[in-house]
């Protein structure tokens, strides 16, 4: 049984669609083992524990440096044994240490085409503003293992969703996240619970 460590910084849509794939049973042989977030008053937390799942706020405000913050997000993970760690939108840079240790065990759900509209400035609103400014018809969702650079790590699974006439920001968000985001995290957990992924020089290999 795969141990999730899921990763938010806000409301915890994401988390929620992996807690419903749990329940149903398209998530198999996988459990979340704990939730943490940055943001003491994020509703992610009241999601993990309408839930009855362990709800931890680690937040860099909390520390006196960077490094304190590290450890102690760090020494959650081990104290819990976590197999996988789920960024599920999750504003906080993760820190090296913690991409060395959990080596193509940390994944993470980015709401564009990688690479398209990706890397440093790229997250939220931000995305989709930057898509329909640039006239493209079709966009989507990509998630993908991280490592040292931002959104720059091995691409696990990706799903495309056209861009319609008339689209705002908010409503290609809405649209990406119940069309793509949504279906694409849980079956990547999946895939990864039943020891159907693995990474060959940089690429995903996913088995039959």
């Amino acid at each position: 049984m795969l141990k999730l460590a899921v990763l938010v910084s806000g409301g915890g849509t994401n988390l929620q669609a992996i807690i419903d794939s749990i329940e149903k049973g398209t998530i198999t042989n996988a459990r979340i083992a704990v939730v943490i977030s940055n943001n003491k008053n994020a509703y992610a937390l009241e999601r993990a524990r309408k839930h009855q799942i362990e709800g931890l706020c680690i937040s860099p405000k909390d520390h006196e440096d960077r490094e304190a913050f590290h450890q102690a997000l760090l020494k959650a993970l081990e104290e819990r044994d976590i197999d996988l760690i789920v960024l599920a939108g999750y504003l906080v840079v993760i820190p090296e240490q913690m991409i060395r240790k959990y080596r193509n065990r940390i994944i993470n759900i980015h709401p564009s085409l990688i690479p398209s509209f990706c890397g440093t400035g790229y997250y939220g609103l931000k995305v989709h503003e930057a898509a329909l400014a640039r006239g493209v018809k079709v966009t989507g969702a990509t998630v993908h293992f991280v490592d040292e650079g931002t959104d720059t790590g091995p691409i696990i699974l990706q799903k495309p969703v056209l861009v319609e006439q008339g689209d705002t920001p908010e409503v290609l968000q809405r649209r990406v996240m119940e069309q793509a985001e949504w279906k694409l995290l849980p079956k990547a957990i999946d895939l990864i619970a039943n020891g159907k992924v693995t990474v060959e020089n940089g690429r995903v290999h996913i088995a039959e």
